[in-house]
């Protein structure tokens, strides 16, 4: 079964909580939640005191993903707001191994996301000691971009490499993402899709969760 994972980064802004409420009433697996440090990417967005703010609206998984420089300066504020998985990009990790470490000390799933010019042989080594591969199909930093098309193969390739292992982490993709191509990601190999624009931006957020995850799981 595949899990559809709405971003609040496409969500009303004056209005989070309710906007969470909404998608999870409408049938949302998780939230994904961006957050930016305006160094890493060109934006800013939420910190950890919003999201334990958040947290009290909703029992669906936090799925926090950090597109910061040095993040392990924060991943223990993160998880003591009310993440439950904490994804670190590679290229902002100078020491990955270490930052796993640290999250899974701090009691979450520990997950590792790609850049799309970013090869996945930087994960090779790595692999097989996380819960969450994240695949970004458009550049970090902003919500309502067109999906990368060459992201298909590189996600494919992914859960290539995710099949021959004894403990698979979850493939996530995220960005650009939307009922005209989520059959065709989640065939490539995604168990977890992330939607912002295509959620947010609708107007029945019930039937377009439904439509999105009929077509991403082939009903």
């Amino acid at each position: 079964m595949k899990l559809l994972a709405p971003s609040i980064l496409s969500a009303d802004g004056a209005r989070l909580g309710a906007e969470i409420a909404a998608v999870e009433k409408a049938g949302a697996d998780w939230i994904h939640v961006d957050v930016m440090d305006g160094r890493f990417v060109p934006n800013i967005t939420l910190g950890p005191a919003m999201i334990a703010a958040l947290r009290k609206t909703t029992g669906l998984p936090f799925d926090v993903h950090l597109m910061v420089e040095d993040p392990d300066r924060y991943i223990e504020s993160f998880a003591a707001a009310g993440a439950d998985y904490i994804t670190v990009h590679v290229e902002a990790a100078g020491h990955l191994h270490r930052t796993l470490e640290l999250i899974r000390k701090s009691g979450k799933k520990a997950g590792v996301s790609l850049n799309p010019a970013t090869p996945l042989v930087s994960v090779e080594e790595i692999i097989a000691d996380i819960d969450l591969l994240l695949i970004m199909s458009v550049n970090p930093g902003f919500g309502g971009q067109q999906f990368i098309a060459g992201s298909l193969s590189k996600i494919r390739r992914a859960a290539g490499m995710i099949a021959g292992l004894a403990q698979k982490p979850l493939l996530e993709v995220d960005g650009g993402v939307q009922l005209q191509n989520i059959a065709s990601v989640a065939e490539a190999g995604a168990d977890v899709l992330v939607a912002g624009a295509a959620v947010f931006g609708a107007s029945d957020y019930a039937a377009t969760i439904k439509a999105l995850k009929a077509a991403a799981n082939g009903t």
